[in-house]
C-alpha cells in the first residue's frame, strides 16, 4: 500500500430504508484493510486506506425498516469533498415510484460525481443512482428482483440482471454491485482497486469472503418483477401456471382470452414485457429449478415433467435462463444440505 496517499474519504450512505446490517458490513471491512491480517500476525499496522464514515441527509437518529434505532456518524459532507460514496441497499417495494426522500440524496449524488467521486452501489441501491441520472447511457446491475422494474423505470440504462459486478463510465468512476450479498464482491473489488490485489485476499481470508463468480442469475426467482394491470393477462398467467405442461400452451392461452393469437400476443408482451413462449419457459425452468433443489429425480424425468419432449431442449433453456446447466445448479444448491440436516427435527 502507498503510504503517502491520504485514506480515501469514503461515505456510506444511510436512509432510512437502508439496510442496516449492509452498512455495518461494509464499515467493518473497510475499517480492517491493513490493520486485521496485521493484528493477527503480529506485524505493524498499515496506514488507513478508507476513511469511511456512514453518514446521512441530516445526522439525526433514525428508525430503519426493522424498527431498529440508527445513529449516523454525521450529515453528508459537502459533495467536493467525497472521493469514494457507497450507497447500500434500500428495502423498498420494487412497484413504488421514488419517494421525495430520493431527492435531496440524488441531487447530492450527482454533485459529488461531477466533483469525482467514484459512487457505488449495492442491491437495489442502484436505484438510487438510475434516479440521479447517473448511470444514463451505461451499463449497471441491481437485485434481480429489482432489474426489470429499474430497467423500465429507466431505458436508458442497460441493466445486466445477470452480472455480480459491473464498473462503468469514464475511469470506471460508477459501480454497481447484484444482489444483497454482493457488497462483499463490491469490497474485495474496492480494496484490490485501491490496497492492491494482495489486501483483497487477506481480507478475504480474514471475512471467509468468496466472490459470485457464478453470477446472480442462479439466484434469481425468474418469476419476480412481472406486476402490472392488464386483467386479462393476469388470468392467462393463472392457468398456464397450472398447465405450463401443456403442449400448445401458448394457443391454449390465446383460445381463453377470446383474442386472436397475434392480438394475445402484443398484449402479453405489453402487459408482461415477455412473449408468451418466453413466459412459459420461464415458468417450466422456475419449476425445474425446485424439483432439482428438493429431489433427485433424474434431469430426463425433470424434462419430461416440466413440458420439454427433448431433454437437450431442457437443458439449453435451463441454462440461458440460470446461467448454470442443470447439474451444476443441482449440485450448488445440494451445498446446503449439511446445514439444512444439521438442524433440530430434520
Amino acid at each position: 500500500m502507498d503510504q503517502s496517499t491520504a485514506p480515501l474519504n469514503t461515505v456510506v450512505l444511510a436512509l432510512p430504508f437502508t439496510g442496516t446490517s449492509t452498512m455495518f458490513c461494509i464499515l467493518d471491512v473497510l475499517s480492517s484493510v491493513g490493520r486485521d491480517w496485521e493484528l493477527l500476525h503480529a506485524q505493524a499496522f498499515q496506514p488507513k486506506v478508507f476513511d469511511a464514515r456512514m453518514v446521512s441527509l441530516d445526522g439525526k437518529t433514525y428508525d430503519d425498516v426493522n424498527g431498529r434505532r440508527v445513529t449516523p456518524e454525521g450529515r453528508l459532507p459537502e459533495p467536493a469533498d467525497a472521493d469514494l460514496v457507497i450507497v447500500p441497499d434500500l428495502h423498498i417495494d420494487p412497484a413504488f415510484s421514488p419517494p421525495e426522500l430520493f431527492e435531496p440524496a440524488t441531487e447530492w449524488l450527482r454533485a459529488a460525481a461531477k466533483g469525482g467521486a467514484i459512487v457505488t452501489s449495492v442491491c437495489s441501491g442502484a436505484w438510487l443512482l438510475a434516479h440521479a441520472g447517473l448511470l444514463d447511457g451505461c451499463e449497471a446491475t441491481t437485485h434481480w428482483g429489482f432489474a426489470d422494474t429499474i430497467a423500465r423505470r429507466y431505458p436508458d440504462v442497460c441493466m445486466r440482471r445477470e452480472r455480480i459486478l459491473v464498473p462503468t463510465g469514464e475511469g470506471h468512476r460508477l459501480v454497481t454491485a447484484g444482489g444483497m450479498s454482493s457488497w462483499g464482491d463490491l469490497m474485495l473489488y474496492l480494496i484490490a482497486r485501491f490496497a492492491g490485489q494482495d489486501e483483497a485476499r487477506r481480507i478475504a481470508k480474514i471475512y471467509l469472503l468468496q466472490p459470485h463468480t457464478e453470477g446472480q442469475l442462479c439466484y434469481a426467482s425468474l418469476l419476480a418483477g412481472q406486476q402490472h394491470d392488464d386483467a386479462l393477462v393476469a388470468e392467462a398467467q393463472s392457468w398456464v401456471a397450472d398447465n405450463y405442461a401443456n403442449p400448445t400452451p401458448v394457443a391454449a392461452m390465446a383460445a381463453r382470452s377470446g383474442l386472436s393469437e397475434r392480438s394475445f400476443l402484443r398484449r402479453f408482451r405489453r402487459a408482461t414485457g415477455q412473449t408468451p413462449v418466453e413466459y412459459v419457459q420461464t415458468l417450466r425452468v422456475e419449476e425445474a429449478k425446485q424439483m432439482l433443489e428438493t429431489s433427485d429425480i433424474p434431469i430426463e424425468e425433470i424434462a419430461d415433467e416440466v413440458g420439454y419432449t427433448e431433454t437437450s431442449s431442457f437443458r439449453n433453456a435451463f441454462r440461458r435462463h440460470v446461467g448454470l446447466s442443470a447439474s451444476a445448479y443441482r449440485r450448488k444448491h445440494a451445498s446446503i444440505a449439511p446445514i439444512l440436516a444439521a438442524t433440530p427435527g430434520a
